[in-house]
């Protein structure tokens, strides 16, 4: 008997992304005090994804953002500890996704937070770093994931080809009589050239506010969240 091929979405927008997150709890209206201290009228905690189901359609909708993002890539990079599951994932997606078109084994590499000092020791583990490398994970908050991931990338002499991400909240970042002028999403794709690709970001979150009556009471605190903290 053949082996069975993972399935492929029927169909992965941005719009049906914010819907999956909202029925798996990882995307939450409410008040919310995040990292930066702020209070967000909305909370998105990927770390939620957490059963082999959701997971798995979790990959799909990476597989298809970065195909959809037309980057030429040869493998990748999931930094720890979030980006690990995430790009292993990703990598079983995109072996079953029909636009691969016979290309269907992507090989992937993780890091470890600190290196193994026996076995074969180091700090990098999976397929040898090379080529064009699409870095993998959640959100980007501060950017020092995608930082140490690209020096960990350039310095095994390959190719950092893009980020690929969960969810852009478009935000500036700073304190309220000081934010920056980028959000840390334009941030990383400027200091480093490389695109950021999302599945969806803040404007796929509003559009789903204006047009479902049922999240109406959430739409003039998530609206003025945006105009405080929001790029666009």
């Amino acid at each position: 008997m053949p082996a069975a091929t993972p399935a492929t979405p029927t169909s992965a927008t941005p719009q049906e992304f914010v819907r999956f997150a909202l029925d798996e709890g990882v995307l939450r209206f409410g008040s919310f005090k995040v990292k930066s201290g702020r209070i967000s009228p909305y909370f998105f905690n990927a770390g939620l994804f957490n059963s082999g189901r959701a997971v798995g359609k979790l990959a799909q909708f990476y597989a298809q953002a970065l195909l959809d993002s037309g980057v030429q890539f040869d493998m990748l990079f999931g930094p720890a500890y979030k980006g690990i599951p995430l790009a292993t994932a990703t990598a079983v997606a995109l072996a079953g996704h029909p636009a691969m078109d016979g290309r269907n084994d992507v090989p992937f590499a993780y890091n470890r937070k600190e290196a193994k000092d026996h076995g074969e020791g180091g700090t990098l583990v999976g397929a040898p770093l090379k080529g064009k490398v699409v870095i993998i994970d959640d959100v980007i908050t501060a950017g020092t994931s995608v930082r140490e991931s690209v020096e960990i990338i350039r310095n095994a002499g390959a190719e950092p080809a893009a980020v690929l991400i969960a969810l852009d909240r478009m935000e500036r970042a700073g304190p309220d009589d000081a934010l920056s002028p980028h959000s840390a999403v334009q941030d990383v794709a400027k200091t480093y050239g490389i695109p950021v690709v999302a599945i969806a970001s803040l404007s796929d979150i509003m559009a789903l506010l204006e047009d479902d009556a049922s999240f109406a009471e959430n739409r003039d605190a998530v609206h003025a969240y945006r105009t405080k903290y929001g790029v666009k």
